[in-house]
């Protein structure tokens, strides 16, 4: 008979792609671990596995076998949700959020979602999108917050916010623009972004690219803190979420301004497995961030923006 322990076995290993690294992954003994794949194989009378010198491979038939036993395990985990969170944020929560996010969104929500339910044991992870959607699938985390639409996953979602684009630029570079830009006005040469595999770099890039298809963007980056300084040193150009410019603009050398309308927005969401049973705390979560943003206390400063 198939069980639990050999599916998460199998997709621990597909995902580290090593039996001695999924071994220590699920606290066992690598053979304990190979002789459960191998179990798991003859239960079901076709390879899975392909162990080669120093690497292994999934078969076609082990690749759909961890897609679905992937979806097993997760469901496994939302009946144990459903069983033991009967009350509201009450319990352990895994949270993940994308690193556009996070850091002008989490310090303002977090004492707020501490207060009003003390019992919640949160736990956050923050990285780029399609980690945060394997994860979610795979029952690792419980949802995640991130730019909609949360694409190629088998998952709900909620909208919170609509986060519209700003263009900094250099102050020096501000009398030479409108006071409303267009995407026209956006030097695509000087365009500095996110590095690949952050969403809002694709945002930006199909934003810029509705008119003008032949630029290429420039200077890339790992975080909004770095490209904000490459604009303040006269380095270029960049669109920044709104909700960042209370926190990435501090510096005169950086001049904000607002596009014309139909201004260029990112809609933020939260997302979890259709599946889960928690989507009360989903919820409650989702009325404590969009009550918590459009507070005046914590709406960004746009001082700058023109």
């Amino acid at each position: 008979m198939i069980t639990l322990r050999q599916l998460r076995y199998l997709s621990s290993l597909a995902r580290l792609r090593h039996f001695g690294r999924a071994a220590e992954e699920c606290a066992v003994s690598q053979p304990a671990l190979s002789m459960q794949v191998r179990e798991l194989e003859r239960e079901l009378g076709t390879e899975l596995v392909e162990r080669r010198p120093n690497e292994i491979a999934f078969t076609d038939a082990g690749q759909e076998v961890v897609k679905r036993a992937e979806h097993i395990l997760a469901a496994t985990r939302d009946l144990v949700d459903f069983v033991r969170h009967r009350d509201v944020l009450s319990g352990p929560l895994k949270l993940g959020i994308i690193p556009t996010v996070a850091p002008y969104v989490l310090p303002p929500v977090l004492p707020q979602l501490q207060a009003r339910y003390p019992r919640l044991q949160l736990e956050v992870r923050e990285t780029q999108t399609r980690m945060l959607l394997d994860e979610l699938v795979r029952g690792v985390l419980d949802c995640v917050m991130l730019a909609l639409p949360a694409e190629g996953a088998d998952v709900e979602t909620i909208k919170l916010f609509d986060d519209p684009f700003l263009l900094a630029v250099p102050a020096a570079d501000e009398s030479s623009l409108p006071g409303r830009v267009s995407v026209d006005d956006v030097d695509q040469q000087r365009l500095i972004l996110l590095e690949e595999g952050h969403c809002l770099r694709d945002q930006a890039l199909a934003f810029c690219a509705t008119t003008r298809r032949d630029g290429q963007a420039g200077l890339g980056a790992t975080s909004l803190t770095t490209v904000m300084q490459m604009v303040a040193n006269g380095l270029g150009v960049t669109l920044l979420p709104e909700i960042a410019a209370g926190v990435e603009v501090r510096d005169d050398r950086v001049h904000l301004l607002r596009f014309a309308k139909p201004e260029p927005v990112r809609t933020i969401g939260l997302a979890w497995r259709r599946t889960s049973t928690r989507k009360k705390d989903f919820a409650a979560i989702g009325k404590i961030v969009t009550e918590t943003l459009s507070a005046n206390a914590y709406r960004p400063s746009l001082r700058k923006a023109k």
